[in-house]
């Protein structure tokens, strides 16, 4: 959403933490201020509650955290995540949970506005990246709640869903190389210095070779949603801009994602081939308003990172909800047991040194960060 939009219409206070209603500590209570070249390893605020030995002693025991249950998050919401297994000590994922007092300005009068997503952010990012002598990126999904509507914004490989008795509702998509490969082909056909000579635009269904030279094969380019036919070129020897399927399509061979913040350093290994070009930080932005929506009790927004998803469907995740939920009925701490055993399914269990499923297939061995949240009753929230 647009910095300027907000702050034209809106006055915003701060002070409220991620645990609602609890006030933000005192400034003596504060980390000690850091130099910019010194950036620690942060977890959620709302996590600092949580004994990081987990469930588990292990190194590889891969301990599930949640946020504790004496400080319930927002709409009593369930959060929980887990490690990746051997990548790093580190959970590379970053939640968020926090409720925004904002008051609209008596100078404007409220009008519905189109969302609209300004570059500021990823050129804020650049700029502390630059000073704290850093570099990486990471994706974003986002979930606001607004004037009686839910905001819900995605750059990257993450998913939200929402879940109800009879039906499953997806609010976001992927965004791979592989799924935005004609927008990619565009910027490679308008902007051909961008693949400095050493990739080619076109799509083939295989890696060609020489052999291939002067034969008919099938393609794809920007403009085309299906195959067509032409003759191998030199040029079309090149590596492609997007090659791979599924999880293994990548983008320069390089990034697995087409959308992003961050990575304003990133090169294509051994060479000068900048990769930002082609990675966009503006999100795809769904809104849903609870006006026309009659949402029940059981009725909740999963949102979760690709460690999840990589593993279990949409439909094997709200079935898990479904019934999680029905056995749960008077558990008051539904929706944090519920992110909690999310997590563990992805998750799966350690039999010598593989993380497998229940139906002994692999589990997932990424990071894995999922929050729940019902939907029941906030369209009668009071408006901002």
């Amino acid at each position: 959403m647009s910095l300027d939009w907000l702050r034209k219409r809106f006055s915003f206070k701060s002070g409220v933490t991620a645990r609602e209603g609890l006030p933000a500590p005192p400034k003596a209570e504060l980390e000690p201020v850091r130099s910019p070249r010194e950036v620690a390893y942060r977890r959620p605020r709302f996590l600092a509650a949580v004994a990081w030995k987990g469930e588990g002693t292990e190194v590889d025991s891969r301990p599930i955290y949640s946020s504790p249950q004496d400080h319930p998050l927002l709409w009593s919401s369930g959060y929980a995540e887990v490690i990746n297994s051997c990548k790093s000590q580190f959970n590379e994922d970053q939640a968020v949970c926090c409720h925004i007092s904002a008051k609209r300005k008596e100078s404007c009068q409220w009008e519905e506005a189109k969302l609209l997503v300004s570059p500021d952010g990823d050129e804020m990012i650049c700029q502390e990246m630059l000073t704290t002598k850093q570099s990486g990126g990471c994706t974003a999904l986002t979930a606001l709640y607004l004037h009686g509507k839910f905001y819900l914004a995605n750059a990257g490989d993450s998913r939200a869903i929402i879940i109800q008795k009879q039906s499953i509702m997806q609010l976001s998509s992927e965004f791979t190389p592989e799924m935005e490969r004609q927008r990619l082909q565009y910027l490679a056909f308008i902007h051909p210095e961008f693949l400095a000579d050493e990739f080619t635009r076109f799509e083939f269904p295989r890696r060609l070779k020489r052999e291939d030279l002067g034969q008919k094969v099938l393609y794809r380019d920007y403009c085309m949603a299906g195959w067509g036919y032409k003759i191998v070129k030199e040029d079309d020897l090149k590596y492609p801009l997007v090659h791979g399927r599924g999880k293994q399509a990548r983008l320069l061979g390089t990034l697995a994602v087409s959308r992003g913040l961050g990575d304003h350093q990133l090169k294509v290994a051994e060479t000068n081939i900048a990769v930002k070009p082609f990675l966009s930080c503006i999100p795809e932005v769904k809104v849903l308003d609870f006006a026309n929506h009659e949402f029940l009790k059981d009725d909740v927004l999963v949102m979760a990172t690709d460690g999840l998803w990589d593993v279990l469907s949409n439909e094997e995740v709200a079935q898990v909800v479904r019934c999680f939920l029905d056995e749960n009925k008077l558990n008051p701490c539904r929706f944090l047991d519920l992110a909690k055993h999310l997590v563990c399914k992805a998750r799966g269990t350690k039999t010598g040194n593989q993380w497998t499923l229940d139906s002994n297939t692999p589990a997932s061995y990424d990071d894995i960060s999922v929050f729940v949240i019902p939907l029941w009753c906030q369209n009668s929230l009071p408006e901002p």
